[in-house]
């Protein structure tokens, strides 16, 4: 139902309980004169009554389980209590005159009772089942209906797609990881595998772009040519000395390569070792 529509049965709907007030009000009127109100309380009774009736219907629509239950009780108990005093108004056509009193509404005396002791306690009433409705509307929280929320979900995901927008969808934020892979010595002639260093299963730190200006203008040396320059400064060095830490000091390279160069110059020189004792 699209909004005019419902527009107009909130107008048609007040309108015939305008209508209907109107109606109900002369008989509430003489009912409260009857009972002894004077004209200023006998106006304002049907206000009691009626608009009561009008505030539980309200409170009905916006509440929620118990306490619309309890909205619909006080709708339906105010409903008989105005049904049976323009009843009791339409028997009697007399209290309009104001020449009947109350004592002749009933033929007898606990009838008579009963119809004083509604008129007088509709009043009171009200105050407190008013009050208790109120409360509740002001305190009401409306819950979200889990599947009423996914279809709203799936309703404004077709909606963008049919605009030509992709539906957002949340995903982890995107970190830029320097993933160049680690250079591997190639197999010298004469030479064992070299086995590679085994990566590390810490996490790189996320870095940018490098800026041109920043880079270093000296050329990238191949694994040949460092595994040259390696022979020629570590010549005179010990086995002991041919550690990762001294070759990359030496060589200012990274400690992947210097890993790679040492194991390189450990198994040259096992081989030169072997070599000599078999000759």
């Amino acid at each position: 139902m699209n909004r005019t529509a419902k527009t107009l049965l909130v107008l048609a709907l007040v309108v015939v309980v305008g209508m209907a007030f109107r109606v109900s009000w002369n008989a509430l009127r003489d009912i409260a004169k009857a009972i002894g109100a004077d004209d200023t309380a006998a106006t304002l009774y049907p206000f009691v009554v009626d608009g009561l009736m009008a505030l539980a219907l309200v409170a009905a629509l916006v509440l929620t389980g118990d306490a619309r239950r309890f909205a619909l009780r006080v709708l339906a108990g105010y409903t008989l209590a105005s049904l049976v005093l323009n009843y009791v108004h339409g028997l009697l056509p007399g209290l309009h005159a104001e020449s009947i009193g109350w004592s002749r509404l009933a033929a007898g005396d606990w009838t008579n009772w009963a119809l004083v002791l509604l008129a007088t306690s509709l009043p009171v009433g009200s105050i407190y089942f008013g009050s208790d409705l109120v409360a509740k509307v002001l305190h009401h929280r409306p819950t979200v209906d889990p599947n009423t929320y996914e279809s709203t979900q799936i309703d404004v995901n077709r909606s963008m797609s049919d605009q030509g927008e992709p539906p957002v969808e949340e995903t982890a934020p995107v970190v830029e990881v320097d993933s160049s892979p680690v250079p591997v010595v190639e197999p010298i002639a004469a030479l064992p595998q070299l086995a590679v260093a085994a990566e590390s299963t810490r996490p790189r730190r996320a870095t940018g772009r490098v800026p041109a200006a920043a880079r270093s203008t000296r050329p990238t040396r191949t694994d040949i040519e460092l595994l040259a320059e390696a022979r020629s400064l570590t010549e005179s060095w010990p086995v002991e000395k041919l550690t990762g830490e001294g070759i990359r000091k030496a060589l200012r390279t990274s400690p992947a390569k210097a890993r790679i160069v040492r194991e390189a110059l450990k198994a040259e020189r096992e081989r030169d070792t072997a070599a000599a004792v078999a000759g």
